[in-house]
């Protein structure tokens, strides 16, 4: 299957941390962030990535190049800011499996991915995301969903606060939905399309593997320890 890593973010909150930088090069232990996203599709048995690139996209392909490890890494890159939606669908060329497996370049989930694929192939899905429980939503966000894993609505940042799921930043999506995707505007995977997804195929799969994002500088400074923990 091959894996699309939307990079493409200005990471504007962290840029007072490190204004040179693209968020995904954030550095982590004397590492780049996305370089612990690369070690779990490797564990997983991923081949092929796709980085969706924008803000600094010619740093990222020096700092990553062609190869990680038995990674094959191939680079779409925007001219003109597209939103998430946008970058995937201008990548649309690059991505040779259906579906395909889109990861957010600037959080982490230890999860089990090739658990989470087997699901997804179990039962006629077009689209999936994977679902994280948190004691506050209020920061991301809030995803409901019935007994069957169906997504039923989205609730905004802050309009819910307390214990819920939230967006974790990994979805399978059938290649006709990135197809029907528009190619020549910004376009939002969190807020155009998942939204009007729902009903017509959407579904989340639950997760409770420990979770970072580091969109704010106080994230950031929790992910060493985070990663720490993992690979020391």
């Amino acid at each position: 299957m091959t894996v699309a890593i939307l990079a493409g973010g200005l990471g504007t909150r962290l840029q007072s941390m490190f204004p040179d930088k693209p968020k995904v090069l954030a550095n982590i232990l004397g590492r780049p962030f996305v370089s612990y996203l690369l070690d779990q599709l490797l564990a997983a048995g991923a081949r092929d990535v796709v980085f969706c690139t924008g803000y600094k996209a010619n740093d990222v392909y020096r700092e990553l190049g062609i190869s990680y490890q038995s990674l094959q890494l191939t680079y779409s890159k925007e001219k003109v800011p597209l939103g998430t939606g946008g970058a995937l669908r201008l990548a649309l060329p690059y991505l040779r499996s259906d579906p395909i497996l889109v990861m957010n370049g600037d959080s982490f989930i230890d999860v089990d991915i090739d658990a989470y694929l087997e699901w997804f192939s179990k039962k006629k899905r077009l689209a999936s995301i994977l679902l994280k429980n948190v004691p506050d939503t209020g920061r991301y966000g809030r995803v409901v969903f019935d007994s069957n894993g169906i997504i039923t609505s989205f609730e905004e940042k802050g309009s819910n606060i307390g214990v819920g799921w939230i967006n974790a930043g990994i979805y399978i999506l059938q290649k006709s939905l990135i197809a029907d995707m528009p190619s020549t505007k910004p376009f939002s995977l969190e807020h155009d399309f998942f939204p009007k997804l729902v009903g017509h195929g959407l579904y989340g799969y639950c997760s409770n593997g420990d979770f970072i994002d580091i969109g704010t500088p106080e994230t950031y400074a929790q992910a060493e320890n985070f990663f720490k923990e993992r690979y020391f």
